[in-house]
């Protein structure tokens, strides 16, 4: 299998299996000097691994990081950074009844059509597992944002699930983190609670839509015409697990605007420009402005459900399935940090990239 890295410069390769021994990633081009700990990529982590509730899938895993190369004293050397994660809590007979059959809705079919081979044990490198590499990889992206670019801040949280959106008039920053669901609406919390527990108890599973802020972003990240900073952004939100739809800034809904409405008006400000409005999402010819960057990406229902489906064996024969095990009922829950780790290593590449390409910002206004 081919394509497991993403990024330029700072370049992450993806590895394991969702019920291997271990899974994890490489990562390659960080600065050198950045102050690095496995209890720093950790904090990262424990935001992700299952289990936290009952709304999330009650497979145990640590998700305990280990360094394995990359950083001595405390710091990152500049050579590649090895992280693992080893696996514990694998249960993979709760897949054997599957091993001939397809689930519908899940990457079982292709993967076999494609390949001729299938992990039916968790999906393998299909499984949502995997992105945990991807939140420890995003550990050490923000060590180096945080060393390169101090007041920058990534921010993520659920703005819908199902049909049920935020109030954004209750928008409450501090509530995120007081949730099961991330979310900044705390009588959204409250309603979704009731909603899922009734999907779950049912055998079903139901979408969301997840929102990625990131803030202190300066100007000039990003280049015309292949190397734009809201195509790496979108790119790296579809490529996570159950990912259907991605969004910038005011997205689908600015085929609704007129030009008038849609166009963000620039003021000259104290200390540089000023817009009156992010309907652009932060980026203009895929270049950002210094606004805040907005990403939105929607994640489908979980595919792994209880409820009986129709499908077919590998061999084409008519059959049902239901997929027993550990299962989350709403996944985009657990896709908030990943969502929030994959905007840190697209910034962070692009950071390294407007560094070595242009130095500073020639453009001078005022």
């Amino acid at each position: 299998m081919s394509f497991n890295t993403f990024g330029h410069i700072f370049r992450v390769t993806t590895w394991g299996e969702s019920h291997g021994p271990a899974l994890g990633a490489t990562v390659d081009g960080c600065p050198p000097g950045v102050p690095i700990s496995e209890e720093a990529i950790q904090h990262w982590l424990d935001r992700r691994k299952p289990g936290q509730n009952k709304y999330t899938t009650q497979r145990r895993e640590p998700d305990e990081v280990e360094v394995l190369s990359g950083v001595f004293e405390g710091v990152s050397t500049g050579q590649p950074i090895q992280l693992m994660i080893r696996n514990t809590d694998q249960r993979s007979k709760d897949y054997g009844d599957i091993a001939e059959k397809f689930r519908p809705g899940h990457a079982d079919i292709t993967y076999w059509q494609k390949y001729g081979i299938r992990d039916y044990r968790g999906g393998g490198r299909s499984s949502a597992r995997e992105t945990a590499a991807r939140v420890a990889a995003g550990g050490v992206a923000r060590a180096a944002l945080a060393a390169l670019l101090p007041d920058l801040t990534i921010t993520g949280y659920m703005v819908q699930m199902g049909p049920h959106a935020i109030d954004r008039g209750r928008f409450d920053r501090d509530e995120i983190e007081r949730n099961p669901f991330w979310t900044p609406d705390p009588k959204a919390a409250q309603d979704w609670s009731e909603y899922l527990d009734t999907l779950r108890k049912s055998g079903d599973s139901v979408g969301a839509v997840i929102e990625v802020v990131a803030s202190g972003v300066p100007a000039g990240l990003g280049a015309p015409i292949y190397g734009k900073l809201d195509t790496d952004l979108a790119a790296a939100a579809m490529s996570i697990n159950a990912v259907k739809g991605v969004e910038i800034g005011d997205g689908m809904a600015a085929a609704c605007l007129t030009g008038t409405e849609n166009a963000d008006e620039i003021a000259m400000g104290p200390d540089g420009p000023v817009y009156a409005s992010n309907h652009a999402g932060g980026v203009l010819g895929g270049i950002s402005t210094g606004q805040d960057i907005v990403l939105r990406f929607a994640v489908k229902p979980t595919s792994s459900i209880l409820t009986p489906r129709k499908t077919i064996t590998k061999s084409g024969e008519a059959t049902e399935i239901v997929t027993k095990g550990r299962h989350d009922p709403c996944v985009g829950i657990r896709a908030v940090p990943v969502g929030e780790a994959m905007v840190a290593c697209v910034l962070l590449d692009h950071v390294l990239l407007h560094r070595g390409h242009v130095g500073e910002n020639r453009g001078q206004i005022g």
